[in-house]
């Protein structure tokens, strides 16, 4: 088991996601957990390329200074939505029989979505806590409803568990899903 923490960069981690005190705690306990249970903790970064204000070289590319990693945590750079293309992501899990992902972070119908299903294609069980990916309002629904469309309906029993904080917790500590409440 592996927690990906997908672009909780300086850029896009802040009060305007939907829930976004909720994140916050939700996702440094899930890393918090993962550490104290020998779970490798990942994170991922996107790059927009040159000129554009997500770019790496600037503050903004940075992990968002709550979820910083620990020293020796791995970091896979991105050019696309999916973590899985052209990173070396992929060949690392593989090389380690990693089996199953804890998916967290931004935005859910962009990187999250795309993690989750590309992670699903790769064979990978996918867990996805509640209250763990964010996003913001657009032109066709709100934060709330893109969150609730995509944990709710799209992924849930299709590509991903989508489980409770609780649930996730207990199978983190005890790496059996049976022994969760």
């Amino acid at each position: 088991m592996v927690l990906l923490i997908v672009d909780t960069q300086k850029l896009i981690t802040n009060e305007k996601l939907y829930r976004f005190e909720d994140l916050v705690a939700n996702v440094r306990t899930l890393i918090h957990t993962a550490r104290q249970n020998n779970i490798e903790v990942i994170y991922i970064r996107h790059d927009d390329g040159e000129d554009k204000p997500l770019t790496k070289g600037t503050d903004g590319f940075e992990i968002y200074e709550a979820f910083a990693p620990d020293e020796g945590e791995k970091i896979f750079d991105k050019t696309v939505n999916s973590p899985f293309r052209d990173t070396g992501l992929l060949e690392h899990l593989k090389s380690k029989g990693e089996t199953e992902l804890i998916v967290a972070g931004l935005q859910t119908d962009y990187c999250i979505d795309a993690t989750v299903k590309c992670g699903f294609e790769h064979g990978f069980k996918v867990y996805v806590p509640a209250c763990t990916n964010s996003t913001f309002d657009n032109a066709f629904m709100t934060a709330e409803e893109t969150y609730r469309y995509y944990n709710e309906f799209m992924w849930n029993g299709r590509y991903a568990k989508c489980i409770s904080m609780e649930e996730m917790l207990g199978i983190m500590k005890n790496g059996d899903e049976r022994s969760t409440p």
